[in-house]
């Protein structure tokens, strides 16, 4: 069956994440369900990254197997028609079988948006962690340069009993850039795979360094650790954005990877 690829763009404030639950609106049962009403088939969506309740994301990509003849513009056009205003598809194409949204990525990248001035403002607080006192962006960047490379990123990992200890927690971390603009301090990063929670850990633990309530030189030692206790705050998920995925040659359709449409 035809394989379709979506980039998907979406405000998550009114969802309880991505993943379809039988009594809570989720963006992967919204598309399902968008789906349906188009063709009647109950595909399945699988998206590249499982976003908790409340992220956003300017790119997200998914994909589902359909025996519907209708062409990638078809696609486009339809599901964009019968969608809500807060999910809208940037493109469709259409991609080999093997191809899969997840397991088929090579890297992703997130944004982190952080408010950093005395006064809330009522246009970011759907997209942006509210901290009043100025950040120390100097401090930040040492911590964050300690986490960069491959290292056990289970200090960082949502923590859940459940949870095997044996279980490859590793994860190579390519990029975690802090900038201002403004007083917007905006959070990039990117690695080739995430734990659950692990981008609002490590943002709640860089903005713990950035009040000076830890040490720049703690962020080596949380990482050494493998202990989630030790690490800060888990930052807002409001605050979070899925800005890009990538994948390699072997799957690649027209280009060779995903990225965001557009600058956030």
């Amino acid at each position: 069956m035809p394989v379709v690829r979506l980039t998907i763009e979406y405000d998550g404030t009114a969802y309880h994440g991505w993943q379809r639950q039988p009594a809570a609106a989720t963006i992967q049962g919204t598309i399902e369900a968008a789906i349906h009403r188009i063709c009647g088939e109950q595909a399945a969506v699988v998206g590249a990254g499982r976003t908790d309740a409340g992220v956003h994301a300017a790119a997200q990509i998914a994909h589902f197997e359909t025996k519907a003849s209708l062409t990638p513009d078809a696609w486009y056009r339809a599901l964009n028609a019968v969608l809500p205003a807060d999910i809208k598809i940037i493109t469709a194409d259409l991609v080999p079988a093997s191809f899969h949204a997840r397991y088929s990525a090579v890297r992703k990248r997130y944004h982190y948006r952080i408010l950093n001035r005395p006064m809330p403002s009522p246009l970011e607080r759907r997209t942006s962690w509210h901290v009043p006192h100025r950040l120390n962006l100097s401090a930040m960047r040492r911590a964050a340069a300690a986490l960069i490379g491959t290292h056990d990123f289970r200090a960082f990992e949502a923590a859940d009993p459940s949870h095997a200890a044996t279980r490859d927690t590793r994860c190579r971390l390519m990029r975690c850039s802090i900038r201002r603009h403004g007083d917007v301090v905006a959070v990039e990063i990117e690695s080739d795979r995430f734990l659950k929670y692990m981008v609002r850990n490590i943002v709640g633990t860089l903005v713990e360094v950035g009040l000076t309530r830890r040490p720049a030189a703690d962020a080596a030692r949380i990482l050494r650790s493998r202990d989630r206790r030790q690490a800060g705050v888990t930052a807002p998920a409001h605050g979070l954005t899925l800005l890009g995925v990538w994948y390699g040659k072997s799957v690649r359709s027209g280009r060779r990877g995903v990225v965001s449409p557009r600058a956030i």
